[in-house]
């Protein structure tokens, strides 16, 4: 079973596929968002520092970001992990190579959610999320709606929109992720772990294809390779 690397726009159902993995066969889903906020949360000394920096409105280095997702994964036992949110540019794609070569870490494969943009604005704005356990649902698909009406399923928090998902917001957040991944799809393709998925597909055909992909039920390597 490999460690998954996903490359995703927004709205490519990450989140949702990532719930599927961490439900089924018992992934640890590693987020970077989830680790900073962690980190404030705990009152340490260095999630006081990282509480500075977002409140100034910088971005967090990528050092500390590695540093964040170093901790996390030397807990994990050999547990297989999902990576969320990282890298985002080709410098983090390269530092994160050298942290899991460092950890003698090499199962790991590339999977890049590829949809297009109206695809996913149609999905965004149809998202709501719960803000305790960060499940999301989508009111315009069947298998995706919350059971009840605004109540999440597994925790019975009251459901909310994100304060981004709207259409201008959205188009500025997926050009930018479209601006800096190339670099970062032709670094795994050289590397040869790269594997891309239609998301949108239905999601038991994506579900089926990963599961392949990630060598979670049968044997056998990257179909792109």
């Amino acid at each position: 079973m490999k460690n998954i690397i996903f490359i995703a726009p927004p709205a490519a159902g990450k989140g949702t596929i990532s719930d599927y993995l961490v439900k089924n066969y018992h992934y640890e889903h590693i987020s970077t968002g989830d680790l900073l906020r962690d980190e404030i949360a705990s009152g340490s000394e260095f999630g006081q520092k990282l509480d500075i920096i977002l409140k100034s409105g910088s971005l967090v280095d990528d050092e500390t970001v590695i540093q964040l997702v170093r901790q996390k994964i030397t807990t994990l036992a050999h547990q297989a992990f999902i990576l969320d949110g990282f890298p985002r540019t080709l410098k983090q794609a390269k530092a994160l190579d050298q942290l899991l070569d460092e950890l003698h870490i090499g199962n790991n494969v590339a999977i890049y959610l590829n949809v297009d943009l109206d695809t996913a604005l149609k999905r965004v704005m149809a998202r709501v999320i719960c803000p305790k356990c960060k499940r999301s649902y989508n009111l315009n698909n069947e298998k995706l709606k919350p059971v009840h009406k605004d109540i999440c399923d597994d925790c019975g928090e009251v459901l909310i929109h994100r304060s981004d998902d709207n259409e201008e917001t959205f188009r500025v957040r997926y050009d930018s992720f479209m601006n800096n991944t190339k670099p970062i799809l032709d670094f795994y393709q050289d590397k040869g772990i790269l594997c891309e998925i239609d998301a949108t597909m239905p999601l038991e055909e994506i579900y089926e294809q990963l599961e392949d992909e990630a060598e979670i039920r049968v044997k056998g390597g990257c179909s792109n390779d």
